[in-house]
């Protein structure tokens, strides 16, 4: 069986910072982190892997430091990684991104299951998966929390949805995003940051995956950010710090008077 984890690195704070000219974020000074949305996957991976046996390929584009996470994914239990890196790939939205990945996967060859995180916490779009898909002409199930039944033909997986779990059945290859309560992923093995230490990993560009020029990068990005700003808290409010028992009745009379006027009680 061959599983593909696409995985994203992604700044560890949440102090992001964006170019106000180009619109895509400022990473350079920022410590980066696989996307912990991405380590169920790659967990689901190597449960998957453990028990029908097969291999696992993990990638990721970025600059020449993503290496570090595809590193880290061979340590938790992947096989092997590929880096997608070149400068034309830069600015790249969720469209062009998914297309870089699809167009890496094809390389490739068969598979059987692409397992990617339900979303990056950085972009929160969730649209990375379904796009790679889209551009693979194959099934897809978003917010799987379980994988129950793996054969020959399809798998069954279950689905959280807001009015309970869906069971569906899917022909494969297929592509699942995973949500957290999938699994608890695990630490790197001591054996496993050994082989990550002293594995080679590929770096591809546009030539190595066939990829189309106008399809790259910012230029070949359909989104497009027009405008940013920070937005202003505009409200006035008022804080009750009451510090003796009289003051605590006052504060709460005054509480009940403001939900009275707004007739909430």
């Amino acid at each position: 069986m061959k599983i593909i984890v696409p995985i994203k690195q992604v700044p560890e704070t949440s102090n992001v910072k964006m170019d106000p000219e180009t619109g895509t974020m400022v990473r350079s000074g920022v410590e980066q982190i696989i996307n912990p949305l991405d380590l169920y996957a790659i967990e689901e991976a190597i449960r998957l892997k453990d028990d029908k046996g097969g291999e696992i390929v993990t990638m990721t584009m970025g600059p020449p430091s993503a290496e570090k996470a595809l590193r880290e994914a061979i340590a938790m239990g992947c096989d092997s990684g590929i880096l997608l890196s070149d400068k034309n790939f830069a600015g790249a939205d969720t469209w062009s991104t998914s297309y870089v990945l699809a167009q890496a996967i094809k390389q490739i060859g068969d598979f059987d299951v692409i397992l990617c995180g339900e979303r990056a916490t950085d972009g929160d779009t969730g649209q990375v998966g379904p796009g790679i898909a889209s551009w693979l002409k194959i099934p897809f199930l978003t917010y799987v929390s379980g994988i129950d039944k793996v054969t020959e033909e399809s798998m069954i997986a279950e689905r959280n949805v807001e009015n309970g779990y869906q069971f569906l059945e899917i022909q494969r290859p297929a592509l699942f995003t995973v949500v957290k309560e999938i699994n608890f992923p695990r630490l790197p093995t001591l054996s496993g940051k050994k082989k990550a230490r002293d594995i080679e990993i590929p770096v591809w560009g546009p030539q190595d995956i066939d990829a189309e020029p106008e399809n790259l990068g910012l230029q070949g990005s359909p989104t497009r950010v027009v405008k940013i700003s920070k937005p202003k808290v505009t409200r006035e409010g008022e804080k009750l710090t009451p510090q003796t028992d009289q003051e605590v009745e006052e504060s709460v009379y005054k509480l009940i008077q403001y939900f009275e006027k707004l007739e909430i009680i």
